[in-house]
């Protein structure tokens, strides 16, 4: 399986002379500002609109808690991430001097051919641990919602996942790592820092030590794969939609954490309750890692009808 990357050093060397470390910190603040706001905006906002109007959804008395459960809370938190894509684009144009496709790629547009291929391998490879996982915790109950409701949501919750998938992909993927490449050689700067960076976002406290290690270790693999999808193509493309993929995965399909579970067809043992052993996390983590690098070899081996690499889509 052979790596080039003439499409990302194109990637990384296409920033203008503004993208200093200053200039990518001040983005950075500009773009964690308006998401937090965005978020604040849709968490206030939201709460009062759900015991305003009497929204369909649990009453714990937990107002905040109550409404981001609830199906239009998910809905709603996916909103946020509008935030990010906002954010991007004052840092863009206004501290970089650059336009907001110029992270898409070196075409400065998204390569289509890539998304589709990174979206189906996700979703075969998801299915794949998503078997083991039930061999594992073979706890799998009918979701709340109606298959005619489902049905309903689904273009709008695609819709929104993408919203928010995409969002990630281009501030993690797209603005820090081609500005760090830009101005560092070592992958350990602009691969791993951002890597880091969305895998903490994912903690949770809800959740004990063992579990959040193997979701972070499966995460975190997964970062790496979508940063080595940048590094081959030289394009959002490919991680936009293997990121879309993973996601509605857990969305509409089987969910495994109890506030994201209101559209999902089947619930699974969420991983945030009781019950987890030591040995089931370390099972988890390496369902997560054998499924990453199953996605890894769909996309990347030679022989693979899904291979994703330099094309004209990505060199434009």
């Amino acid at each position: 399986m052979t790596i080039e990357n003439t499409a990302f050093e194109g990637y990384r060397h296409s920033p203008n002379e503004k993208t200093t470390l200053l200039r990518l910190f001040a983005g950075s603040a500009i773009v964690i500002a308006l998401w937090m706001a965005m978020t604040a905006l849709v968490l206030f906002a939201g709460t009062y609109a759900y015991i305003a109007w009497r929204l369909p959804g649990p009453s714990t008395g937990r107002y905040m808690q109550d409404f981001l459960a609830s199906p239009v809370g998910i809905l709603s938190a996916l909103t946020s991430f509008a935030g990010i894509w906002i954010g991007l684009w004052v840092a863009m144009r206004f501290v970089h001097g650059e336009p907001l496709s110029a992270l898409f790629g070196v075409s400065r547009r998204i390569a289509g051919g890539d998304f589709l291929k990174g979206l189906v391998a996700v979703l075969i490879t998801s299915l794949f641990s998503e078997v083991l996982l039930y061999w594992l915790q073979p706890e799998i109950v009918r979701g709340p919602i109606a298959f005619s409701s489902w049905l309903l949501f689904l273009i709008p919750i695609v819709l929104l996942a993408f919203l928010q998938t995409s969002s990630e992909e281009m501030l993690f993927r797209g603005y820090l790592l081609r500005g760090l490449a830009y101005r560092f050689r070592s992958p350990l700067i602009w691969a791993v820092l951002p890597g880091l960076l969305f895998t903490s976002l994912h903690w949770n406290s809800s959740s004990t030590l063992a579990i959040n290690a193997c979701v972070l270790v499966s995460i975190g693999a997964f970062a790496l794969l979508l940063t080595l999808l940048v590094y081959v193509t030289g394009n959002l493309g490919a991680g936009f939609g293997a990121h879309l993929g993973n996601n509605l995965t857990g969305f509409l399909l089987i969910s495994h954490q109890e506030g994201y579970n209101g559209f999902a067809l089947l619930n699974a043992k969420p991983l945030e309750g009781p019950g987890w052993t030591n040995w089931d996390a370390v099972l988890i983590a390496a369902i997560g890692i054998v499924s990453t690098l199953l996605t890894m070899l769909l996309l990347l081996h030679r022989r693979s009808p899904l291979r994703v690499g330099t094309n004209k889509q990505s060199l434009g």
